[in-house]
């Protein structure tokens, strides 16, 4: 008999903190690749006229399409066609035509033991999304099929079946129309595939697609991830399902590429799989052993036609697209002066706020977007409850220096409050902002100076963090009325 190997593919091996440092430094990379399911939101599903709606009490939107009863017909929703039509096109894919085929698998919450799906033929091919930072990740295909049923395992560890005490079918999400969006093995490091994710659901809303909630699965990511040495062929990949979330998506993938690299470096071999991503203990454990195309026994739906939406609704639908999520930001960027990729131009673009930001700066009153963009980042109800006009008004106080940006803060927030009817004017006055005199101002820089001997020395040697003291001390003496922008204007005058 063998001796027992030293690593093997074992749910509860994995390095110690000391050896993932070691593995991760042996000039391997990550190869990734991934699937996501997208739910789209029609009112009904693929296939027959049940509701698509999510949270219902279970086993109440079926029929006999949905149960798979002898004699029941699909019967093709276009509206789900053109979602995914409207998707396609999003992620630069050619729309073709297509068909549809019977994936042959059998599951509990699968009623007619196989999927209608999209197999050699998918609707959406050859794509690609560009991510924030302009990496580009190649889309294979984005193909139409038909959602399962959801088991729910009672008893037992984790929500999984292996040692629950029974299982509950809903049949309720069978049939609920999917694309399946299946990116080319581009992606090398768990940072791309978070924002692969993040952007993808960005165009998801924006196209009106989906709803893209992870949290109620109506987008499910697998990730099928692979280590090898730069250069070197591929070799064998592991699929992880169903992962719920952004931050999970790059955790799973982080800890199963080092998972692989352990065994490489032991000589064991990694063993192709379906794994299950463990949110709890950080982990991914083995589902089945991964199954191969062949392995489904794909063949034409007999009930259903070849599907060829033709130049003229192509085009209806590529003409009705809205602005896509990057144009936006490109568009929010240039009006403001922040780079695309900046913390608040992708936030505020991905809350949907960005139409209202750029309203402050067309307003009659002229106001400052670079502003409007600050204070929408910082106080997300700003929009919801404060109409443009008088947000603009703030910004071109606060831009003139009428108040300063902490009595703008302050304003804000009475104006969230619904304080003096929202006029951040009359507001202002109430709390007696007023711009403080230079003389006064001045004065202040001074006795800072001179109660901080120190600090100023350092801040004349050029040590950017003495400045801190000196502005700081300065607030404090005016109670914060101060405008900081003037009183490190005035320590450089001086030290000049």
């Amino acid at each position: 008999m063998s001796a027992q190997p030293l690593y093997v593919n074992d749910d509860d091996f994995f390095p110690s903190n000391d050896e993932h440092e070691r593995w991760e430094h042996q000039g391997y990379e990550m190869v990734v690749g991934l699937e996501v399911h997208v739910e789209l939101a029609t009112q009904t599903k693929l296939f027959s006229a049940s509701p698509n709606r999510f949270g219902d009490e279970p086993n109440t939107n079926i029929d006999p399409v949905t149960l798979g009863l002898p004699g029941a017909l699909p019967v093709l929703n276009r509206h789900a066609v053109e979602l995914a039509m409207r998707l396609g096109l999003a992620l630069n894919c050619t729309v073709q035509k297509s068909t549809f085929a019977r994936k042959n698998y059998f599951y509990p919450d699968m009623p007619k033991a196989y999927q209608i799906s999209q197999y050699d033929e998918p609707i959406n091919a050859d794509g690609w999304l560009d991510l924030p930072d302009g990496f580009r990740v190649g889309i294979e295909r984005g193909h139409l099929e038909e959602d399962t049923g959801k088991s729910t395992h009672v008893g037992g560890a984790g929500g999984r079946i292996h040692g629950s005490d029974y299982s509950l079918i809903d049949f309720n999400r069978a049939g609920v129309p999917l694309v399946e969006i299946v990116t080319r093995p581009d992606i090398r490091h768990p940072e791309q595939a978070k924002s692969y994710v993040s952007e993808l659901r960005s165009i998801l809303v924006a196209i009106g697609a989906s709803d893209a909630k992870m949290e109620e699965g109506s987008m499910r990511v697998d990730a099928n991830v692979s280590v090898r040495k730069p250069g070197a062929d591929f070799n064998t990949r592991c699929e992880i399902k169903n992962v719920n979330s952004v931050r999970s998506v790059g955790r799973a993938i982080e800890y199963e590429a080092k998972r692989q690299i352990v065994l490489h470096e032991a000589g064991e071999p990694v063993i192709q799989q379906t794994r299950h991503w463990d949110e709890n203990d950080g982990k991914t454990h083995t589902l089945r052993s991964k199954e191969d195309a062949d392995d489904y026994r794909y063949f034409l739906e007999p009930d259903l036609v070849t599907v060829d939406p033709g130049p003229e609704w192509i085009e209806r639908v590529r003409a009705a697209l809205p602005p896509l999520p990057a144009a936006r930001r490109e568009t929010l960027a240039a009006a403001s002066g922040q780079p695309a990729d900046s913390e608040p131009v992708m936030l505020v673009v991905e809350r949907d706020q960005d139409a209202y930001v750029l309203d402050v700066g067309s307003a009659s009153n002229g106001g400052d977007v670079a502003l409007a963009l600050k204070h929408v980042k910082e106080a997300p109800d700003l929009s919801t409850v404060v109409p443009a006009g008088r947000l603009a008004v703030l910004t071109s106080m606060e831009s003139s220096g009428a108040v300063t940006a902490t009595q703008a803060k302050t304003i804000v927030e009475s104006m969230i409050a619904g304080e003096h009817e929202r006029d951040p004017e009359a507001i202002a006055a109430a709390l007696g902002f007023e711009a403080m005199d230079t003389s006064e101002l001045e004065s202040m820089v001074d006795q800072a100076i001179a109660d901080q001997p120190e600090a100023w020395e350092k801040f004349c040697a050029g040590e950017g963090k003495a400045m801190g003291a000196l502005v700081g001390a300065v607030m404090k003496a005016s109670k914060g009325q101060a405008d900081g922008k003037a009183v490190t204007a005035l320590l450089h005058q001086k030290k000049s």
